[in-house]
């Protein structure tokens, strides 16, 4: 009756571990470039009292999917329209990132929302020339990002952002919304990276009906295994008290 309570508690954890998955994906909504998790579940085998007892272990790993892009027309927004992430150094750390609303700082770098500066191929990018008012021929300065990444001003090439890739995504590391990292640099790539589309940004992958429906399919088993567990507690007592009784 001991192991059937562990068992119990054992499923109350993982629906637990399911719900806050979940809350943090619908938390994240309205969040450009937000990559929600998924969770799935490892079989493990662990021993109990001498008996071997097999159990699933939730493991959670970002998802990837493609979240809609949503027309801006600011110039210095770009998002990515297939696999690959933005490299911004924040402080002394290089991030991936899928959100691209970006914007010229008082130095004249491309920055993040966050003041991190946006890499290209040359290090940090840096625009000042459009801070004069004309160009050469006395018009306007035109910035052109293209759907390779590079980077044209007036029709000159200036640099390319760096966009990578990553084959396996359970290495990305989760650091707030909308940053990630890896371990290690080698296993990043810029193969097969998808077109960077100016002009727009990439809202959240989450998709509320589907988050909202495991919610509460996630309470209700909840609320299963507690009426559960009491009904073993009950009976536990019950065993106890005639016992105590011989």
């Amino acid at each position: 009756m001991l192991d059937r309570i562990y068992m119990q508690m054992q499923a109350m954890q993982v629906l637990q571990r399911s719900q806050d998955v979940t809350a943090d994906n619908l938390a994240n909504i309205n969040t450009p470039g937000f990559k929600g998790n998924k969770l799935f579940y490892r079989m493990m085998t662990e021993n109990m009292n001498g008996t071997e007892i097999r159990r699933a272990v939730p493991m959670s790993q970002v998802n990837l999917d493609q979240g809609i892009l949503e027309p801006t027309g600011n110039e210095f927004d770009v998002a990515i329209n297939g696999k690959g992430f933005f490299k911004v150094m924040d402080g002394e750390q290089e991030m991936l990132t899928r959100d691209g609303r970006f914007s010229l700082n008082s130095d004249g770098f491309l920055v993040n929302n966050n003041g991190a500066k946006v890499m290209g191929d040359s290090g940090p990018i840096q625009l000042s020339d459009l801070f004069q008012k004309n160009n050469e021929n006395g018009g306007p300065n035109r910035l052109e990002i293209s759907k390779n990444g590079s980077i044209l001003i007036n029709g000159n090439p200036l640099d390319k952002l760096q966009i990578v890739t990553v084959d396996d995504p359970a290495i990305l590391e989760r650091q707030g919304s909308t940053y990630f990292t890896v371990k290690d640099e080698i296993e990043l790539s810029d193969d097969g990276v998808g077109m960077v589309m100016q002009g727009y940004f990439e809202k959240g992958n989450v998709q509320p009906l589907a988050e909202m429906v495991d919610m509460m399919r996630n309470m209700q088993m909840f609320e299963s295994q507690q009426r559960a567990m009491k009904t073993t507690d009950g009976m536990l007592g019950q065993a106890t008290s005639r016992l105590g009784r011989l």
